[in-house]
């Protein structure tokens, strides 16, 4: 708590500082966002493992309830009893959780009060010692209610540990009392097998129970003279190697004070023993199968007799049945007969009364055909005529139309005729004066040939001659007296002309 009083007036004293503390605080932010927020997953784990655990409980309850609390069940008064319980034990639950209720809920205000303090912080020592005061309060609070809780888990488990020790004594109660005295043998420890076997009638048992009875006296019991840890031990380890003998040597890690030939001879013993069990159960299995096959016959027989028995109560019973049975039916025929004569009165009389309506309608109808018969043929004859009209029609004014495209196209075709036979003419005469400018073009040339005549020698030799530019440039030109000639201008010579 003093830790806590001084953060807070830390805190406190720390505002006078904010501009040079920034970038720790906020990194303390982002932390506490983290925080917060496993926080809040932890929160949203735990309310959804609680609805499932709470929907868990609402079932069990309820297949509880049907089969425990069922009003017909032939164990209704004993039954009351544990209701009674279930009723006082739910009142002291309700009653527990409104007083764990109201502990949180004092709780809380106290700590949204300190929150409410700590909004509005002031840095003076009584504002510290009533956050401190506050702090211890609340903190008190919390560890009173985790140390009442805590009392009352540790008293729940311990209670919990009692009631798990007493069904698990009612369970094997429960189990002795359905396996009977077949299973007798399964239980027997070591104590047990040391009871001579002679006490015991030898016409009960089978003679393999016996021989292994007598082998476990012999023995040492189903240890063969071990203690128990070393056997189960021996056990563990045989299992482990699947009974090969390649175990012996790691069973002599296990068994300390046991020799190779100790583990020897008690691996035959067991191999021993397991031949033996395994006689005792086929044999208990066949003792089984006979005494079910005896129970059987005899329940057979009864059943025979009872089925015999039943077959001819049956018999009688069916007898005065079928004779009451016939004194129904004759009963119910005469009855029927009366009212098949009294409908088939009623039914004559309707039938009449049914044709007499049937002819009226017939005539109704018929007249009311002969009515659309003749509306029918009136409108047949006028929808024909109005059809041979707008036959006429359409005739006369495709004739028409036929008429004008007739004088439509023979005046478009002149109209075509005329445009090709211009340009027609067009194409003769420009065919013509190309054929007159070609006849001037050849005439001309003809004359111009005839006016010059070229004949050219081939000298190879001129190609490797000096231009007259070339002769020209290389001329030497005196320079002037007058000034000094110091340099020349001129192009560049190419490459290939160099030397020349």
């Amino acid at each position: 708590m003093a830790a806590l009083a001084t953060a807070v007036a830390a805190a406190a004293a720390g505002q006078q500082q904010n501009d040079s503390c920034s970038s720790t605080a906020g990194a303390g932010r982002q932390f506490q966002n983290q925080k917060m927020k496993a926080e809040q997953a932890k929160k949203v784990e735990f309310i959804r493992t609680a609805e499932k655990l709470k929907t868990q409980l609402a079932n069990i309850e309820k297949d509880k309830n049907g089969h425990l609390y069922n009003r017909k069940s032939d164990f209704r008064v004993e039954y009351s009893i544990l209701e009674e319980l279930e009723h006082s034990m739910t009142v002291s639950r309700k009653t527990e959780k409104a007083k764990i209720l109201q502990q949180l809920s004092k709780i809380q205000n106290n700590v949204k009060r300190l929150q409410q303090q700590l909004k509005d912080v002031k840095p003076t020592p009584e504002f510290v010692d009533k956050l401190k005061e506050m702090m211890e309060e609340v903190e008190n609070a919390i560890n009173a209610f985790k140390e009442e809780q805590r009392q009352i888990y540790e008293q729940l488990l311990k209670e919990e540990k009692t009631v798990i020790n007493e069904l698990s004594v009612f369970e094997r109660k429960v189990e002795q009392w359905a396996l009977g005295s077949s299973t007798t043998e399964k239980v027997l420890k070591l104590s047990s097998a040391r009871v001579s076997v002679d006490k015991t009638p030898g016409n009960h048992l089978p003679a393999e129970v016996v021989e292994f009875e007598r082998f476990l006296q012999r023995t040492g019991g189903r240890q063969g003279g071990w203690d128990d840890y070393d056997h189960q031990n021996f056990l563990k380890v045989r299992t482990k190697h699947k009974g090969r003998l390649s175990y012996v040597d790691e069973a002599l890690e296990y068994l300390c004070g046991r020799t190779k030939e100790d583990i020897e001879q008690h691996d035959k013993w067991y191999q021993e023993f397991l031949i033996l069990h395994e006689r005792k159960k086929e044999s208990i299995k066949k003792w089984k199968e006979k005494q079910r096959q005896e129970k059987e016959g005899n329940l057979k027989e009864k059943a025979e007799k009872m089925l015999k028995e039943a077959w001819l109560q049956r018999e009688e019973a069916q007898k005065q049945k079928a004779a009451e049975e016939r004194k129904r039916q004759q009963a119910a025929i005469e009855a029927w007969k009366k009212q098949k004569a009294t409908a088939f009165a009623m039914e004559q009389a309707s039938q009449l009364k049914l044709e007499e309506e049937k002819e009226k309608k017939q005539q109704k109808e018929r007249q009311r055909q002969c009515h659309m018969k003749l509306l029918l043929e009136r409108y047949t004859l006028q929808k024909k005529e109005k059809e041979e009209l707008e036959k006429l029609e359409k005739e006369k004014r495709e004739e028409a139309e036929k008429e004008e495209r007739k004088r439509i196209a023979a005046e478009e075709i002149t109209k075509f005729q005329e445009r090709d036979l211009h340009k027609l003419e067009l194409r003769i005469l420009q065919k013509q004066a190309k054929e007159v400018e070609k006849r001037e073009k050849e005439k001309r040339l003809a004359k111009l040939r005839e006016k010059v005549e070229i004949h050219v020698a081939r000298d190879r030799s001129r190609l490797y001659r000096p231009t007259k530019g070339w002769e020209e440039r290389t001329k030497e030109v005196a320079p002037t007296a007058s000034e000094p000639l110091l340099r020349i201008p001129h192009r560049a010579i190419p490459a290939w002309r160099q030397g020349l």
